[in-house]
């Protein structure tokens, strides 16, 4: 009778239960820019990047917080912050510091700005509208927060944008269009000033993290009471506002919808002995806060008692005192046998609820089988204590000095805790949370002040933030009532997984790693990239490396079939290489129209690679119709995401002026240091050129030199020539033939076709020292490397040579070749196809450089 009781108490229970969905993925920002190099500092962004950081962490974000970034480290930042943002319900970022609006466009100002030429804003700001663009390609919501509407602090006024050149407005910031499900508030409505306030933090920051921590709020109630509370403080001068597509709702501090009760109780209570302790446990708020109990169904027989007075029916009784709560079954009440039910509910301070119930049996606690049965019940309950206070120190044993490894970038890992109880009395309160990640159920996200019931434990999980590799400490309180609580810590170790390591690409913003060009894959990542995809069928990421992997590895079907994958998966930068392999040929015919495809989605993804290949394609006309500004613009955005190639394109078209494009050699050197500065062997080689010119700066050989030195130690194909032309000209050094001979020919082991021409060109020089089959051996190699035919002078200098050179040049050749290759057409033909397929056995990938 008493299980069928609970049964029902049980169905009541389950009807008055709220379901709970998923916990969402919610990632947030936060960037606080204050110590200023060339302009005067702010007082408050960092502190405001402090305070409003511990806002989103309370409420359960993923927060990325930085401090003072320089663009260099903006990007790095940024990057790894979209890499956590991918796929996220809700992405938020919240900037405090310097911007300002050039053209109605608006810059977010990193703290090593200059902005003293015109071009600088380009490669040393942030524009606004390439941060949204980013989150729209990442997440299902948007919100951007700025407390950064100051003056220009900068003397320079007017600045490139795309291909004019443009002044800089005089105040705030500009109106921003926001897309469908976004955000965007500002300190202060558009074209005016934000202030610094006289506190440690901005009126506008210190009331959105008073505001932002009211428990489900709809965010757009929260900002219209900091713009009333701001409004207030500044006496009407800075009025905030916001633009909002919003079309679901947004709430930043979400609360649990009912405190953590255990399942259906039952007990016996033994009539005629007085008050009875019913051992009900103190309800757990989960998110931290004080709960009350009122009762809804008294029992139909006795009364219910708290320290010694009668408990009426809704009368509030505090969450810590329930354990006190007892039963008086009066003598004699015909209750003897009787199954009865008390039903309570538990409240928060966040108006969240539940049901308790408790399901008991009265029998006759007089005579002797009644004090037997009294006598039983008191051993019980004192071994329950025994019994708990084992189950607490066992918990705390399985949690203290545990080191949890947990891989990077694969979503939440389960801790596997093995946690030893289920008691419903035990709970575990969060006492110091992990400094980054996210610890979370599969219903929620914990934030530092949840508390996890006994049979939750083992559902804990936790997503290491991308971009830290540091062990982490989690410390845990473990209580139960009327038993001391035990403290306990643990250790979490991320680690990145060996295919990120070997096999990871730059700039990848699904990526977890800072990222390998393809000649630096080394043999082993084949190896770690298998055992990841199958530790990992789901992770598109691990896809994809294993495809570069094997790409490094000259298995170019296989690595076809593995980038395919990937990209079938969702990897965005999988998309952009099955265009590239498309466009060079790899492993199948040239098809320029396939890979503009492929370039086209890669870059509506947000991707830098995808951005820079078809907005070249776009600009230049290649296999698709001309689009001069379109092309000019995502050039302009990969360059902002810090990828070097597009540096480099937009160099070449401001050195020389394109399609439209006014020259600009200034603007073009901009680019090119900053391609240097993020250590592009490429800008360091085309710098060196422009000093070794004196086009856009001022002639400088000697740094020049050191460029084109640093180029080639880095493995640059172009710089050995380079810097072998200096040591012929002797242009800035001491002539030196022998060092720019041996230059040129590391320069032609690269690949470099004009080196190898000058090369031969060196050797015809020395007249009867000449050794003429080395001059058919680099003309042979100038015209097989010359895939474009931009040297036609090779094919006509190497016509020239007498038969001897080259029967000699060519035997020589085919020795180095590992196997044959068909001998037809004319000698120069077989000496321009066995040079060519000489250094393709040296260098067996297309993609090397």
């Amino acid at each position: 009778m008493l299980r069928r009781c609970a049964l029902i108490a049980a169905l009541i229970l389950v009807g008055l239960t709220t379901v709970q969905a998923q916990a969402d993925r919610r990632v947030a920002l936060v960037i606080g820019n204050s110590e200023y190099r060339e302009i005067p500092a702010l007082k408050n962004p960092d502190k405001d990047a402090e305070d409003v950081s511990n806002t989103f962490r309370l409420a359960g974000f993923d927060v990325f917080v930085a401090k003072d970034l320089t663009k260099l480290q903006f990007e790095r930042e940024f990057r790894n912050y979209l890499a956590a943002a991918d796929g996220a319900d809700l992405a938020v970022v919240y900037y405090s510091g310097h911007g300002f609006q050039i053209g109605g466009e608006n810059f977010l100002i990193p703290v090593d700005a200059s902005l003293k030429d015109a071009a600088d804003i380009e490669v040393q700001a942030v524009k606004l509208d390439d941060v949204l663009q980013q989150l729209r390609a990442k997440s299902k919501i948007q919100v951007i927060i700025l407390d950064a509407c100051r003056n220009n602090p900068f003397p320079r006024k007017d600045y490139w944008l795309r291909d004019q050149l443009i002044a800089a407005g005089g105040t705030g910031l500009a109106q921003v269009k926001s897309s469908l499900n976004t955000l965007i508030a500002f300190a202060t409505e558009p074209g005016a000033v934000a202030y610094d306030g006289s506190g440690d933090l901005s009126p506008f920051s210190s009331a959105f993290s008073r505001r932002a921590l009211a428990p489900n709020q709809e965010i757009r109630a929260v900002m219209a009471a900091v713009r009333r509370d701001v409004v207030e403080v500044t006496k009407g001068a800075q009025v905030p506002w916001e633009n909002s597509s919003l079309i679901d709702e947004v709430v930043l501090m979400r609360r649990a919808s009912r405190p953590a009760l255990p399942p259906v109780l039952e007990k016996t209570v033994p009539s005629g002995v007085g008050p009875v302790a019913l051992d009900l446990p103190v309800p757990v708020d989960v998110d931290g806060g004080a709960v009350t109990i009122s009762i809804e169904r008294p029992p139909a027989v006795g009364r219910l008692i708290l320290d010694g007075k009668p408990v009426a029916t809704g009368e509030p009784i505090e969450g810590k005192d329930l354990p006190r709560l007892q039963m008086d079954v009066p003598k004699g009440a015909d209750a003897e046998d009787q199954v009865d039910m008390l039903a309570y509910a538990t409240h928060d301070e966040w108006g969240g609820g539940s049901q308790g119930i408790l399901v008991f049996r009265v029998k006759n606690g007089e005579g002797a089988a009644g004090k037997q049965l009294v006598a039983s019940l008191e051993s019980e309950q004192k071994q329950e204590v025994v019994e708990r206070g084992i189950h607490i120190a066992g918990a705390a044993e399985a949690i203290e000095n545990r080191d949890v490894k947990i891989p990077v970038g694969v979503g939440p890992v389960p801790l596997k805790l093995d946690f030893p109880t289920k008691d419903p009395a035990v709970s575990v309160k969060l006492a110091s949370y992990p400094a980054t990640g996210t610890l979370s159920l599969p219903d929620r996200t914990l934030s530092p002040q949840s508390s996890l019931m006994a049979d939750e434990v083992d559902k804990l999980r936790y997503e290491p933030q991308i971009g830290e590799a540091k062990p982490l400490i989690v410390g845990v309180e473990i209580r139960a009532d009327n038993t001391p609580s035990k403290p306990a810590t643990m250790k979490l170790s991320p680690s990145v997984d060996p295919c990120d390591t070997q096999a990871g690409e730059p700039l990848d913003l699904q990526g977890v790693v800072p990222g390998l060009l393809p000649n630096e894959i080394g043999a082993g990542a084949v190896e770690a990239c298998r055992a990841a995809v199958k530790a990992y069928p789901d992770v598109a990421r691990f896809h994809y490396e294993l495809g570069r992997a094997l790409l490094a590895a000259g298995k170019v079907d296989e690595a076809k079939k593995a980038i395919e994958e990937a990209a079938d998966k969702g990897h965005v930068r999988a998309v952009f290489e099955l265009g590239y392999i498309a466009s060079s040929g790899i492993g199948t015919a040239v098809d320029p129209a396939k890979a503009n495809s492929f370039y086209a989605k890669a870059s509506d993804k947000g991707d830098p690679y995808g951005m820079t290949a078809w907005g070249r394609a776009l600009f230049n006309g290649l296999g698709v119709q001309r689009d001069t500004g379109k092309g000019l613009d995502l050039l302009l955005k990969a360059a902002a995401m810090g990828h070097t190639y597009a540096m480099n394109d937009l160099a070449a078209i401001f050195t020389e002026g394109r399609n439209g494009v006014p020259a600009d050699p200034a603007r073009a050197v901009a680019f090119l240091k900053a391609g240097v500065e993020r250590e592009d062997m490429y800008s360091m080689n085309i710098l060196g050129r422009s000093y070794l010119s004196g086009r856009g700066v001022e002639r400088d050989t000697k740094q020049a030199q050191a460029l084109f030195q640093k180029a080639m130690d880095l493995g640059q194909p172009y710089a050995p020539g380079s810097l072998a032309r200096m040591y012929r000209d002797g242009d800035g050094v001491d002539r030196n033939l022998a060092e720019a001979q041996k230059l040129f020919e590391v320069a032609t082991d690269r690949g470099d076709y004009s080196a190898a021409y000058d090369r031969a060109a060196i050797e015809m020089q020395k007249g009867d020292k000449s050794d003429q089959a080395v001059a058919v051996r680099y003309l042979a190699f100038a015209a097989g490397l010359d895939l474009r035919n931009e040297l036609p002078g090779a094919r006509t200098t190497l016509a020239q040579f007498g038969a001897k050179p080259k029967s000699a040049a060519l035997k020589q050749l085919r020795s180095e070749l590992k196997s044959k290759i068909p001998a037809g057409g004319s000698v120069d033909d077989q000496l321009i196809q066995t040079a060519r397929a000489v250094w393709e056995q040296a260098n067996p990938r297309r993609d090397l450089f």
